[in-house]
């Protein structure tokens, strides 16, 4: 099962997320749950270097996989950390779309 969760500060804006574990909803290179909760993650990764324009501390396993975590640095600009903000919260909408069809291989953690 892929088990998300979220870390918000005081003002509830996502300052950190971390993906971990395997769908195993299918055969490797066909688990299409896999394939979307990764096509979303790294998406929003992208997203945060590419579009709000700086790097943000990032960890994963790429070895073996199942294994994401993004942490926002402290020192953003304003339109850094409302692009961020608008890129995190819809990977959050993203993976809730992805629960709500495939209930038994993702869990976003309260």
């Amino acid at each position: 099962m892929i088990k998300a969760s979220f870390e918000r500060n005081a003002e509830q804006e996502i300052i950190y997320f971390r993906l971990t574990g395997h769908a195993d909803s299918g055969p490797y290179g066909s688990d299409i749950v896999c394939a979307a909760v990764s096509a979303v993650a790294i998406g929003a990764v992208n997203g945060v270097e590419v579009l709000a324009g700086f790097e943000p501390q990032v960890k994963m396993d790429e070895e073996n996989g199942g294994h994401l975590e993004l942490r926002l640095p402290a020192n953003l600009t304003l339109e850094q950390n409302k692009t961020a903000q608008i890129i995190l919260a819809n990977l959050h909408l993203s993976l809730e779309s992805i629960v709500a069809s495939y209930p038994d291989y993702v869990v976003i953690k309260k």
